[in-house]
């Protein structure tokens, strides 16, 4: 990576961090650091919802969900549009009419103090989980550039993103994501034109999406009503339906976003916004990877997408990994002899032959692959997350010019910075005003309250760094992402809907129904996870939300039946 690559990253980075943190330093009320004055168009809005979703890890392991796993993943999102149609109609006045600075005050407004700490807790105790992810994802871009020790490279990220969120809060957070939003655009749009200029030396763009459909990466739509797999149409809209209305209507770090909003039309026109745009975004992340697989069709990949790693087993391995990179070659230039030959040929049956044959040398190449990450491992390797989070990082340094690689990772770490900023707002505003406020001291001044909002951030920034330097996911990044906010948010939901939607069910009920689920949700989870039940991970919001919601009902009955026998 070329001296001017580095200028144009951490520039890039400065300039967003200390602007940010510099337009907005004064806060003279915690409505202020944690609402910036309700002063927030649609665009900003719309804006600040989509990026505060959009971490590095979409950026940087959705592409190589696409890479391994096709379009299927697009199915998550099904469910998205309908479930901000109902956050907009049911989820935005509520909050606004309740004047809330978090969304699990108006908990305590409907049933009680215990329900809304019971709320607050879980949301903290996913959100804070999640927020380490985000820390540790792009700490791999620079571990991989730079090879530094992954540890020290989470703490610089860590203490990068606190800085300018600690001191302009959840205004600097909605501020940068404009200037971030510009850099992510024009990074993306480069990287996909470029990337078809490359193709077109050995192939068109209808030819490389029937190469792919050849490998099943086509795959967007599947009505299967197996439930062990992960991404069907019913599992996006059902499960994913779920997970979006939980996500957008019920997690702070996004309920702070739109009631930062100027009035409710002003909320309602930025989550339309990404109604829109976001299942077409995610389509074209994914559309990337599956594209960098034709890519690698012609282009000759790295045995392993993990260099760093290939390298240290190279020192002690040498004419062990030398023997694999020779037969990888040849077997890939089989492959790729065969391609050429599938696309030059206009006979059906012989295109149909040939893609059998295609499809024989790529298990051969899997195989190789595997045998390789078994002695990798095996000689004390540390493959802590899947080899498709690497595929797009690579990409970009091997193939990309002098500067653009600078501006790619500045994409990526953009991402990084304003999903993870908003989390720890969303974390700090939970903890200040949910616990610290209500439990502890209700009669301070509102500056005594910033000051511990500040020290909160720092603490839950901290802390989530702590989460990243222990973490280790054999998942692809983006699933373990959503497999997190599966197990918590389905509950979290029903609490809400119950909340909204039932007029009689009382705080007891609902507490204790709350905990059966969340308690259920974790077993079914660790039963998954072996031969015993095999379940995707999307149905758990599903099952969260309704065991919830009819716990809850069951409950009120039996109370009110005895209640009545009483008499």
């Amino acid at each position: 990576m070329s001296n001017i690559d580095f200028f144009i990253l951490f520039s890039t980075l400065l300039f967003i961090s200390l602007y940010g943190a510099y337009k907005n330093f004064s806060h003279k009320s915690i409505k202020s650091y944690f609402l910036g004055d309700n002063k927030m168009s649609w665009g900003t809005v719309g804006i600040s919802v989509m990026l505060t979703q959009a971490t590095a890890i979409t950026f940087l392991s959705t592409p190589g969900q696409g890479f391994a796993s096709g379009m299927s993943f697009i199915q998550n999102y099904f469910g998205l549009p309908l479930a901000l149609i109902v956050v907009c109609i049911f989820f935005i006045p509520t909050y606004f009419n309740s004047k809330v600075t978090t969304a699990y005050e108006y908990l305590e407004q409907r049933f009680d103090l215990k329900t809304r700490i019971l709320t607050s807790f879980l949301f903290l105790l996913q959100r804070g989980f999640q927020c380490g992810l985000t820390i540790y994802a792009p700490s791999i871009i620079l571990t991989t550039i730079l090879d530094w020790n992954l540890s020290l490279t989470i703490i610089c990220v860590g203490i990068l993103v606190i800085i300018y969120t600690v001191i302009g809060g959840s205004k600097a957070v909605s501020f940068t994501q404009k200037q971030q939003m510009v850099v992510i655009l024009i990074g993306m749009l480069f990287v996909f034109y470029f990337l078809i200029n490359k193709l077109f030396v050995y192939t068109t763009f209808n030819e490389s999406l029937q190469l792919a459909g050849v490998f099943n990466k086509t795959n967007a739509i599947s009505f299967s009503f197996d439930p062990s797999e992960r991404y069907t149409v019913w599992t996006g809209l059902l499960g994913g339906f779920f997970l979006s209305l939980s996500y957008f209507g019920t997690d702070q770090s996004q309920v702070l976003r739109y009631i930062n909003a100027k009035n409710i039309d002003q909320s309602r026109m930025g989550l339309v916004f990404n109604a829109i745009l976001k299942i077409p975004m995610q389509f074209f992340i994914l559309l990337l990877g599956v594209l960098l697989f034709v890519f690698y069709l012609f282009y000759t990949p790295p045995i392993h997408f993990n260099k760093n790693v290939l390298e240290q087993f190279r020192s002690s391995n040498t004419e062990t990994l030398n023997s694999f990179e020779l037969s990888h070659e040849k077997l890939y230039n089989e492959r790729k002899d065969l391609i050429n030959d599938f696309l030059e040929n206009d006979d059906e049956l012989i295109k149909e032959k040939l893609s059998v044959i295609i499809l024989e040398k790529s298990q051969q190449l899997d195989d190789q692959k595997n045998e390789l990450e078994k002695l990798m491992v095996s000689s004390g390797s540390k493959l802590k997350n899947s080899e498709s989070d690497y595929v797009f990082i690579s990409f970009i340094l091997d193939y990309l010019p002098v500067g653009f690689i600078g501006l790619l990772l500045a994409v990526i770490f953009s991402a990084a910075m304003s999903s993870t900023s908003a989390e720890i707002t969303a974390l700090s505003s939970i903890s200040t005003i949910d616990f610290y406020k209500r439990l502890i001291n209700n009669n301070s001044k509102e500056i005594q309250y910033i000051k511990y909002s500040k020290l909160f951030t720092l603490f839950w920034g901290l802390l989530s760094i702590i989460f990243a330097l222990t973490l280790v996911t054999s998942e692809n990044l983006i699933e373990s992402i959503n497999i997190v906010a599966s197990l918590f948010y389905g509950n979290i939901l029903g609490i809400f809907l119950v909340a909204f939607f039932t007029k009689k069910v009382n705080s007891s009920n609902v507490f204790y129904a709350a905990i059966l689920s969340q308690l259920l949700v974790l077993i079914l989870f660790i039963l998954s996870k072996s031969s015993i039940l095999q379940i995707g991970y999307l149905w758990f919001n599903l099952i969260g939300g309704c065991i919830t919601i009819i716990l809850s009902i069951i409950f009120y009955k039996i109370n009110e039946y005895f209640n009545y026998s009483s008499k």
